[in-house]
């Protein structure tokens, strides 16, 4: 690994981009494979040959590239793209679970309120219905990945302190798991509150999605408007030659 993170001295490029290129280069050959922790500050400007100053701003790049992630009191992790399947249903728990990491989540808000008239509109219900307000931190493996403002009619969470991990388990529970939906996805730049929530830099791109979602028979039972980091998400679709 040595050799290939010497920066050269006849390069007009700044060291600091110089040491970005050769570790992102360095981590698509699969030098360091996603999940796994770069070498500390020290090592890596013993490596390269530079001040523990330059390496830090090289780490930050790619920090902001999305190439690395900083988890708390651990180190630094080359970070995992993440595709998601976009027609299909499926929880955030799950899919970390899925993946081998370990989902977890920071809730911000957890109570029963009135509808606005676009929720009440949306989940065809009254105005003066009763809803489950609920938002949320999205964490997988430790680190946040998402923030989700969901809607559900008070009658389907009928328990808030019986929500885990998975919204879709606490509402299975009282017989209201979604089995179908529409969601609309959409490119966006992250606002000062949500850069920092998910730990990112402000103006970071990001996935905005919004999700309405129902039970057999046609009845809407969640409204979900949720951020998605940008540098970590990718939503694929699969394709079928129509005729």
């Amino acid at each position: 690994m040595r050799d290939k993170l010497v920066a050269r001295s006849d390069d007009g490029t700044p060291l600091y981009l110089q040491l970005a290129r050769n570790l992102r280069d360095h981590i698509e050959s699969g030098g360091i494979t996603p999940g796994n922790a770069l070498p500390s500050e020290r090592d890596l400007s013993e490596m390269a040959g530079i001040s523990r100053v330059t390496v830090r701003k090289a780490i930050e790049q790619l920090i902001e590239e999305g190439v690395l992630f900083r988890k708390q009191g651990s180190g630094t992790f080359v970070a995992r793209r993440i595709e998601a399947p976009a027609s299909v249903l499926s929880s955030f728990t799950h899919d970390a679970r899925s993946r081998g990491e370990d989902p977890g989540v920071i809730w911000m808000m957890k109570n029963y309120a009135q509808p606005t008239e676009e929720e009440a509109a949306a989940l065809a219900i009254a105005l003066s219905a009763r809803v489950a307000r609920l938002g949320r931190v999205r964490l997988s493996g430790g680190e946040p990945l998402a923030i989700e403002h969901a809607v559900v009619p008070a009658d389907c969470l009928p328990d808030l302190s019986a929500i885990g991990d998975s919204l879709y388990e606490a509402m299975g529970r009282s017989g209201f798991h979604p089995t179908s939906g529409t969601q609309r996805v959409r490119a966006s730049l992250a606002t000062p509150t949500e850069a920092g929530l998910l730990s990112v830099r402000h103006n970071s791109e990001v996935l905005r999605i919004e999700r309405l979602t129902r039970i057999p028979g046609g009845r809407a039972v969640e409204f979900t408007r949720s951020v998605y980091r940008g540098d970590r998400y990718d939503f694929v679709t699969e394709l079928k030659e129509i005729g």
